[in-house]
């Protein structure tokens, strides 16, 4: 049996998003320059909005645009990270050429290690954590978007960041050859 709030708060979104949606692949094919990359993540976003508990916004549709926007900074923002470990990597004279691409192993499986430890946690604690650390909205910022209390987004923060150090300190030690050393 359905719940007739829980329908109409989502018929009341995809009727925002879809009003909103032109105006949210512009602004992010705007940002990163492929107008099929901006198609894909806004779709994303709808699928994260979709999936997660109905959330209280007032402005739905300046909160969808704000997500967009927020949306293809994170993008870009990972693309120019894996730049940067890329060039990097290519670009180390002083280490044997062998050590590369261990490192860039190693990297990719931090990485992978924390995306999985983010997805476990629970959807609110995600978007807290992406929120700030993405984002970069304070804790207090967050609390009135999301009507907590500062604590409370303290504690996702404290569970996130604790679950990422879980997920790379363990792997890390156990990839460590004998004799080798780390910097």
């Amino acid at each position: 049996m359905s719940d007739p709030l829980h329908d109409s708060g989502r018929a009341r979104f995809v009727e925002v998003f879809t009003a909103q949606r032109a105006r949210m692949e512009a602004l992010v094919n705007r940002r990163i320059g492929c107008r099929a990359t901006a198609s894909d993540l806004v779709q994303d976003l709808f699928l994260r909005f979709w999936r997660r508990p109905d959330v209280k916004v007032e402005a739905l549709d300046t909160y969808l645009l704000r997500s967009a926007s927020n949306l293809a900074i994170d993008y870009l923002r990972s693309e120019g990270a894996r730049d940067r470990v890329t060039e990097g990597l290519l670009h180390h004279d002083d280490e044997p050429a062998a050590q590369a691409p261990e490192q860039a192993l190693e990297v990719d499986h931090d990485l992978q290690c924390i995306e999985a430890a983010l997805r476990a946690l629970p959807e609110r604690t995600q978007q807290i954590f992406l929120l700030n650390r993405i984002h970069g909205c304070t804790y207090g910022e967050i609390a009135k978007a999301m009507q907590l209390s500062q604590s409370a987004v303290e504690k996702h923060m404290m569970r996130a960041l604790e679950a990422c150090k879980a997920s790379v300190a363990e792997p890390a030690r156990s990839r460590r050859l004998p004799g080798s050393a780390r910097r």
